[in-house]
C-alpha cells in the first residue's frame, strides 16, 4: 500500500506540461498587424496611377507614405498611454474604427489634400492600436510561449510588408487604385468583429500621473533606456542601410527591377524567419532561467555580418545570403526587443513598445542619412551598416547584463 500511496503521491505532483502556443486566440490582433504591415508599403506600386488620378506628380503622391509613417513615429507614444491608461480593448476597437474610416477617406479622395490627410489618419490609428497589439500579446500569452506568440504576430506583420507591394499592384490592375484601400477597410472590419470576442474588457494598469511622466517612464529606467538607444543605433544600421540596398545591388550586380523585387521577397523571408526564430529560442532561454535575452548582442553581429557579406561579398549569390543572414537578424532582434518592452515596466507595456516604433523610425532616418552623405552608398552602406551594427550588438551586450543584474538582485 506504502507504494501505491507513493506513487500516487509522485503522480499528483508530476510538473504540468507547458502550455501550448494557441494562435487563433489572437486571430483578431494578429490579422491587424498583417494589415498595418500591408498598409506600410501599399501606396508604393500605386503612386504612379494615384498621381495620374488625382491630377499630382509622384514625387507629391510619395508624401503619403511620409504622413502615414511620420504621424504614427511621432503619436505612438503618446497614444501608447492611452492604452496603458485605459485598457487594451478601448485603445483597440478606437484604433481599429479609425483604421477602417481612414482607408475608407482614402478610398473616396479626390485630390492630393485629402489623400495625405486619410493617410495620417491611418498612421494615427495604427499608432494607437499597435502598441495595444504589443501589450496585449505580451501580458496574456502564457509565459513559456509568450516569445513565439510575439513573434509570430512581429512575423505577419513582416509578411503584411511583403505583400503590400505585389498585392496593391495587383488590385489596382484588376479593379483600380481605390480598391486596395477598399480591401484594407473591409479586412479591419472583420479584424475588429474577432477582437470584440478575443479581447476581454479591463482597465488600464499604469499608475497615476503626469501625462508627460508617464509617457517617459520607459526612458527613466535604465535597461529600458540602454534598449532603446540600443533599438535606435541598431535600425540606423538595419534599415539606414535597407534604403540603400536596392541601389547596392543594382550597381555592384546590375541587376532588373524584376530581380530587385525578388530581393524584396528574400527580405521578407529572413524578417520572418528571424522573428519565428527569435521568439522560440528566447522562450527556450527563459525556460532555462534565462531572462537577461542572451541572443541579443548575437543578434547585432549577425546584422554586421550580413550587411558586410550583401554589400561586399565577391559574387550574387553570397550578397544574397548576405540579405537573408541579415534580415533574419533583423527580425530576431525586434522580436526580442519587443518580449523586453513587455516584461520589464508591466505598468507601461503599450507606451514602452510604443518608443520602440518611434526609436526605429528615429534610427532609420539617421542612418539613411549618414550613407546618403557618401557619394559611394555601397562603400557608405557597408561602412555605416557594419559600424552601428557592431556599436549595436556591443549596447545589446550591456542591456543583457543589465536584465542579469536585477536578476541575481531580486533572487538575492
Amino acid at each position: 500500500m506504502s507504494d501505491v500511496s507513493d506513487l500516487t503521491e509522485r503522480t499528483d505532483k508530476t510538473v504540468p506540461a507547458p502550455e501550448a502556443l494557441r494562435p487563433l486566440r489572437y486571430a483578431g490582433v494578429f490579422a491587424l498587424l498583417f494589415l498595418f504591415g500591408t498598409e506600410t508599403f501599399l501606396v508604393s506600386p500605386l503612386l504612379p496611377t494615384i498621381a495620374e488620378s488625382i491630377g499630382s506628380t509622384e514625387a507629391a503622391a510619395a508624401s503619403t507614405v511620409t504622413a502615414y509613417v511620420l504621424v504614427y513615429a511621432v503619436f505612438a507614444p503618446f497614444l501608447g498611454l492611452l492604452s496603458d491608461r485605459f485598457g487594451r480593448r478601448r485603445t483597440l476597437l478606437a484604433g481599429g474604427l479609425l483604421f477602417v474610416l481612414s482607408n475608407a477617406a482614402a478610398a473616396l479622395s479626390t485630390d492630393l489634400t485629402l489623400l495625405v490627410l486619410s493617410r495620417a489618419l491611418a498612421g494615427l490609428a495604427a499608432a494607437a492600436a499597435g502598441p495595444a497589439i504589443w501589450a496585449h500579446i505580451a501580458e496574456t500569452a502564457p509565459e513559456a510561449v509568450r516569445g513565439r506568440a510575439l513573434g509570430l504576430g512581429m512575423a505577419l506583420f513582416s509578411t503584411g510588408q511583403v505583400v503590400g507591394v505585389p498585392l496593391g499592384g495587383v488590385l489596382a490592375g484588376a479593379a483600380g487604385w481605390r480598391a486596395a484601400f477598399w480591401a484594407l477597410a473591409i479586412g479591419t472590419f472583420a479584424a475588429i468583429a474577432l477582437l470584440t470576442r478575443q479581447v476581454a474588457p479591463a482597465q488600464g494598469s499604469a499608475a497615476a500621473g503626469g501625462a508627460v511622466r508617464a509617457i517617459l517612464a520607459g526612458w527613466r529606467d535604465p535597461v529600458l533606456r540602454r534598449a532603446l538607444l540600443v533599438n535606435t543605433v541598431f535600425n540606423a544600421a538595419n534599415l539606414g542601410a535597407y534604403t540603400f540596398l536596392g541601389a547596392v545591388l543594382d550597381r555592384r550586380f546590375d541587376l532588373s527591377v524584376q530581380a530587385l523585387g525578388l530581393v524584396g521577397v528574400l527580405v521578407g523571408a529572413g524578417s520572418v524567419a528571424g522573428s519565428l526564430i527569435g521568439g522560440r529560442l528566447g522562450d527556450k532561454a527563459r525556460g532555462a532561467g534565462r531572462t537577461d535575452l542572451p541572443l541579443l548582442a548575437l543578434w547585432g553581429l549577425l546584422l554586421a555580418a550580413g550587411i558586410a557579406l550583401a554589400t561586399s561579398a565577391p559574387g550574387l549569390p553570397l550578397s544574397l545570403l548576405g540579405v537573408l543572414v541579415w534580415f533574419t537578424a533583423s527580425g530576431a532582434f525586434v522580436t526580442d526587443q519587443q518580449t523586453l518592452a513587455g516584461s520589464v515596466a508591466p505598468a507601461h507595456r503599450a507606451t514602452s513598445s510604443a518608443w520602440l516604433t518611434s526609436t526605429m523610425y528615429a534610427g532609420t532616418g539617421l542612418g539613411a542619412w549618414a550613407v546618403g552623405a557618401f557619394s559611394d552608398v555601397t562603400r557608405g552602406a557597408l561602412l555605416i551598416g557594419t559600424g552601428l551594427a557592431l556599436v549595436a550588438a556591443a549596447g545589446a551586450w550591456l542591456v543583457s547584463r543589465g536584465l542579469k543584474q536585477n536578476a541575481e538582485q531580486q533572487n538575492a
